[in-house]
């Protein structure tokens, strides 16, 4: 047995009282680990395109920068706690799919992953479904928590990637909300860390429950 449930409190769930374990609590330090590598790493590229991001060594660098934001993102979603199963397992698959998009994109094309993205905004019909699992993170952590930066990136997202996809965003836009993004994307990870691992777990009694009900 776990030696932390001798020692954390009781909490009261809806269909019954639990405790939080050392496991629960290594599984919250790996998924706000995951976030807050993930908003570096885009933050850090997007920093790079906006400030030459028509130099060949910025454009390169940001591929493996993209890919280690979607590996720490994947992880992220692995360790996630969200009631509703079907939803969890729509927003990995979402991410597989961008993923493995990035992964023939970067193959196929002769030019850096950001160059293609740019010059070709189809390609969001692929990539576009990992950010679709992000816009997923910030939506679900927006209504539980009611975190201003999440509820402002959970509709920001989604617009700039439309608005990339139909060209229908000027430049000075589009720079304005990559900025913004990355902002946000950085405070909502860096806070995560200030909140009680409770927090991300919730009423661990729904899920003992719908393992049970299995």
């Amino acid at each position: 047995m776990d030696s932390a449930q001798n020692s954390s409190p009781v909490y009261a769930g809806y269909y019954g009282e639990f405790t939080i374990t050392d496991n629960d609590r290594r599984e919250v330090w790996i998924y706000r680990t995951g976030l807050a590598i993930a908003a570096g790493c885009f933050a850090l590229g997007s920093g790079l395109v906006l400030w030459q991001g028509e130099t060949q060594w910025v454009q390169q660098l940001i591929t493996p920068l993209y890919f280690v934001f979607c590996v720490a993102l994947g992880i992220s979603l692995a360790t996630i706690h969200i009631y509703l199963v079907p939803l969890h397992r729509l927003l990995q698959g979402f991410w597989l799919v961008g993923f493995c998009a990035a992964i023939a994109i970067s193959l196929l094309s002769a030019e850096p992953l950001v160059a293609t993205v740019y010059h070709s905004p189809a390609t969001i019909w692929g990539i576009g479904f990992t950010f679709a699992a992000l816009t997923g993170i910030f939506f679900k952590e927006g209504f539980c928590f009611r975190r201003l930066e999440t509820m402002i990136l959970t509709f920001l997202v989604p617009t700039l990637l439309l608005g990339h996809l139909t060209q229908s965003l000027s430049l000075s836009v589009g720079q304005f909300g990559l900025g913004l993004w990355s902002i946000l994307f950085v405070v909502f990870a860096a806070r995560k860390f200030t909140q009680i691992p409770a927090d991300d777990i919730g009423d661990k009694s729904v899920f003992e429950y719908m393992k049970k009900a299995k």
